[in-house]
C-alpha cells in the first residue's frame, strides 16, 4: 500500500517548523527515559562480574534455564520446543512469502520489523529449547537437582543448576554455559520487545489502519490479515507456556525499538521526498503532533497488557498448582 506524496519531504521548510520540533520532543524523550531506566535498573555488570569467577564457579551455576523452562513441572521442556520449531517454520514461510510477493520494500514498514524480530525469537528460542532439553534429560539420568535461588524483578529470574562433577567434559562446558547465558538474556530482551511491540503492531493496524483502509474499499490481501493475527496468537502462546517474565521497566526495550523505527524514517524521508508508510507519521499534517503523541502513548496500555496477562497466568497457575508451578 502506498500513499501520496503530500510534501516534498527533502525541502528544508518541511523540518523547521513547530510540528516537526514537537514531534521530536514525543520521540526522544522516551528514547531518553528508556536508556536512564536500562542504566539504573539493567544488571549490565552480571556478565561481565562473572569473568573473575573461578571455572569451577562457572560450572557450578548455570543463569538462564528460563529460556526454556516451561510453566509447569509436569510440562516437558520438549513440547515447549515443539511449539517453538512449529512457530518459527510458520512464521518464516509467512516473511519468505511476504519477500518473494512484495519485495524487499517490506522492510519499510514497522509490521516487518517486528515480524521479523519475532521469527528471531522463535529461531533463537527453538535452539535455547533444545539445549534446555539435552540439559534437562541429562540431570533426570545423572539424578541432579535444579535449586532456584531467587529473582530479580527487573532482570528477570536466575536459576542456578547444582551438579556433581562426575563425567562432564570441563571444556565443552567452558564453552557453552557462558554462551548460553548470553543467549538467555538476549532471548528475554527480545522477548520483552516483541511483548510490546506485537501489541502495538495489531493494535494500530486493526484500530487505526484498518478502518481507514475500509472507508477507502482498499483490497486486503489474505497475507496481511494473516501477518496482523498470526503474530500475537503465536507469541501469547509461547507466553502461556514458558516461564519468562515482564518485568514493567523493560517497556525501555520497547521504546527504543520504536523509536529506532521512526528515525529510520525520518533519516530517509529527509534523503528522500518519497511516502510515508504511515499517515499519521507524516510531519506535514497540522495533526502530525497529536498523533505522534497518541500513538507514543499507545505503547503503555500495549505492553501493560501483555504484562498483566503474564502476571494473571503466573498468579493463577501458582493458586492452581502451586507444587508444579515454575514461572
Amino acid at each position: 500500500m502506498e500513499l501520496e506524496i503530500t510534501a516534498d519531504t527533502t525541502a528544508l521548510s518541511y523540518w523547521l517548523n513547530w510540528r516537526v520540533l514537537l514531534c521530536s520532543i514525543w520521540v526522544f524523550t522516551p528514547m531518553v527515559g528508556a536508556l536512564l531506566m536500562i542504566c539504573k535498573y539493567e544488571d549490565l555488570e552480571y556478565l561481565k562480574s562473572r569473568r573473575g569467577e573461578t571455572q569451577r564457579d562457572v560450572d557450578k551455576d548455570f543463569c538462564g534455564d528460563e529460556a526454556w523452562r516451561p510453566c509447569l513441572k509436569v510440562i516437558h521442556p520438549l513440547w515447549l520446543l515443539a511449539y517453538r520449531v512449529t512457530a518459527f517454520f510458520l512464521l518464516l514461510a509467512i516473511l519468505v512469502a511476504k519477500v518473494v510477493i512484495s519485495g524487499g520494500g517490506i522492510y519499510y514498514y514497522y509490521t516487518q520489523w517486528t515480524f521479523t524480530l519475532l521469527t528471531i525469537y522463535f529461531g533463537l528460542g527453538s535452539l535455547l529449547s533444545i539445549y534446555g532439553s539435552f540439559w534437562y534429560n541429562k540431570t533426570r539420568r545423572m539424578g541432579m537437582g535444579v535449586q532456584h535461588v531467587g529473582s530479580d524483578a527487573e532482570n528477570g529470574p536466575y536459576v542456578l543448576l547444582e551438579h556433581e562433577e562426575n563425567g562432564l567434559n570441563n571444556q565443552e562446558e567452558n564453552y557453552v554455559l557462558p554462551v548460553a547465558v548470553k543467549c538467555s538474556y538476549v532471548f528475554q530482551a527480545i522477548f520483552q520487545t516483541n511483548a510490546g511491540a506485537v501489541m502495538l503492531t495489531d493494535c494500530v493496524y486493526w484500530f487505526i489502519i484498518f478502518p481507514f483502509l475500509t472507508i477507502k474499499d482498499y483490497n486486503l490481501s489474505l497475507l496481511t490479515v494473516t501477518m496482523h493475527s498470526v503474530n500475537a496468537v503465536l507469541l501469547l502462546g509461547d507466553a502461556m507456556l514458558n516461564s519468562l517474565q515482564v518485568p514493567f521497566v523493560r517497556i525501555s526495550l520497547f521504546v527504543l525499538w520504536t523509536g529506532a523505527f521512526v528515525i529510520f524514517q525520518w533519516i530517509i524521508h529527509a534523503c528522500v521526498s518519497i511516502w510515508w508508510p504511515y499517515p499519521f507519521l507524516d510531519l506535514s499534517s497540522p495533526y502530525a503532533p497529536v498523533w505522534y503523541l497518541m500513538v507514543g502513548l499507545m505503547h503503555i496500555p500495549c505492553y501493560a497488557l501483555f504484562a498483566l496477562i503474564v502476571g494473571s497466568k503466573r498468579h493463577l497457575l501458582s493458586k492452581w498448582f502451586p507444587l508444579s508451578c515454575q514461572c
